[in-house]
């Protein structure tokens, strides 16, 4: 075996601990910037989602110029099909809805309502909590599985490993600004179950190793180095079916999926890389400093 992962564990780290520094700077710049961290939407601030089908294809151009008239310079607009729009916006009186659509039809010759919700403050505090706590509370449930299928620090490893992948992951989508709402969170407790996944195929075949005729004439580093390449092949290509997959959805998907779809996506790839060269590195370290 040509090279050897286990040695280059500085230069991992250094990846990592590089991309970490941007992804809070991104969140500290937007916080200075643009007076919130990240492009919360609705289902957390609190606001109203309205669905309009035009009777001929209007551009969001044209419906933003209209929304400029009401003051709404803000409003995230996307198309979700040939004549449909979705807007979404600070919550909005059924009277100053009633007349956004009346404008919208009168000048582009026709527009029905077709959907419209509202969600106040007081509930979008509540779904951030919720969020929170559905985050908290699977990290809580991952450790106790690995603690108790394998021992601690690999439990502590890949809870490490996670935390990377969700800390570059959410800030790579403030830098990028793209809008937060509920489906962030679902797509990071995916990335989450995704990622232990494959650190505990990784893991499963060091403790294996370990146990084999003549572990014990080698390091540990040799044993987790040669554990990480008997699975690369396996890593590899799990990873490229899931992206494969994640790729026609972000491009065939829709925009109500399209933010959803990034997230997995950079996501995916992070855990597949931490998996490799922060989590398997990271028991060796420990290993080192039992000496």
């Amino acid at each position: 075996m040509s090279f050897h992962i286990i040695k280059k564990t500085r230069l991992w780290f250094m990846i990592s601990g590089l991309l970490i520094i941007l992804s809070l700077g991104g969140l500290v710049f937007n916080s200075v910037s643009r007076g919130r961290a990240m492009n919360f939407g609705i289902d957390f601030t609190g606001g109203t989602l309205i669905n309009i089908r035009f009777a001929s294809p209007t551009s969001v151009a044209q419906v933003r110029a209209v929304l400029n008239d009401f003051k709404l310079a803000e409003t995230v607009i996307q198309r979700s099909g040939e004549n449909d729009i979705f807007i979404r916006t600070e919550p909005l009186e059924t009277e100053v809805r009633q007349k956004i659509v009346a404008a919208l039809s009168e000048k582009y010759g026709g527009a029905e309502l077709l959907e419209a919700d509202t969600i106040g403050p007081i509930i979008g505090s509540e779904l951030r909590t919720q969020a929170f706590w559905a985050l908290v509370l699977a990290s809580l449930g991952i450790a106790i599985y690995v603690a108790f299928r394998f021992e601690m620090v690999f439990a502590v490893a890949a809870l490490f490993a996670l935390f990377h992948d969700a800390i570059i992951t959410t800030g790579f989508m403030a830098i990028l600004w793209r809008n937060i709402d509920i489906t962030f969170i679902a797509a990071l407790l995916t990335i989450l179950g995704y990622s232990i996944n494959d650190t505990i195929v990784i893991f499963d075949r060091v403790r294996e190793n370990l146990k084999k005729p003549g572990a014990s004439k080698k390091s540990f580093g040799e044993l987790v180095n040669a554990s990480l390449w008997e699975t690369m092949a396996r890593s590899i290509n799990t990873v490229l079916t899931v992206v494969v997959m994640v790729l026609a959805l972000l491009f065939f998907g829709g925009a109500p999926l399209r933010e959803f779809c990034l997230t997995l996506l950079v996501g995916f790839t992070l855990g597949a890389y931490s998996s490799v060269f922060v989590a398997s590195p990271l028991i060796v370290l420990w290993h080192h400093g039992k000496k």
